[in-house]
């Protein structure tokens, strides 16, 4: 298996959308109820290009197995050294480093970018994510109870942290 990273293309966002509508309809990775079109998922992407923010692809074999992105953490004028991140892997395809490659290169653009700090905002049942932000050297750094309500229960939100230096 060869992947690649490279910038996203226009052309990527179906299999985006794809990846996304399967988290929304099947797992708390994202604390999104309705799927997403392909106008809203476009409008999102090209938003975060616009201000200057990275979204970068993983592809095996010309397809794209993966994403990843970051964006401001906060709206106020302070936090604009701060960004939060998020990587998706195709559930088709977990499990074969695709994600460790994608938040690498996403930690390496924040540095060259200048940023300070990177947070990842992830559901406390998704143990995986946090022992895997932690083998980048991420910090759990806070957990905001009930603060999500998808399928019929509360979901607690964990923050980890990474400072960029």
């Amino acid at each position: 298996m060869g992947i690649t990273l490279r910038k996203y293309q226009k052309s990527d966002a179906l299999a985006i959308l794809d990846i996304i509508n399967y988290n929304i309809l099947n797992a708390t990775a994202l604390y999104d109820y309705t799927i997403r079109t392909l106008e809203q998922q476009e409008a999102i992407l090209e938003a975060k290009l616009q201000s200057g923010f990275p979204v970068i692809v993983a592809e095996n074999n010309g397809e794209v197995v993966g994403f990843g992105m970051y964006a401001e953490f906060r709206f106020r004028e302070a936090y604009k050294f701060t960004v939060e991140h998020s990587v998706y892997v195709s559930h088709n395809h977990k499990g074969l480093g695709i994600g460790k490659q994608l938040l690498t290169e996403l930690i390496q653009l924040a540095k060259k970018q200048g940023l300070h700090t990177m947070i990842g905002v992830i559901d406390a049942e998704n143990q995986n994510s946090i022992d895997f932000h932690h083998q980048f050297g991420f910090k759990t750094v806070g957990i905001i109870k009930e603060s999500g309500f998808k399928f019929n229960r509360w979901l607690d939100s964990v923050f980890v942290q990474l400072i960029l230096e």
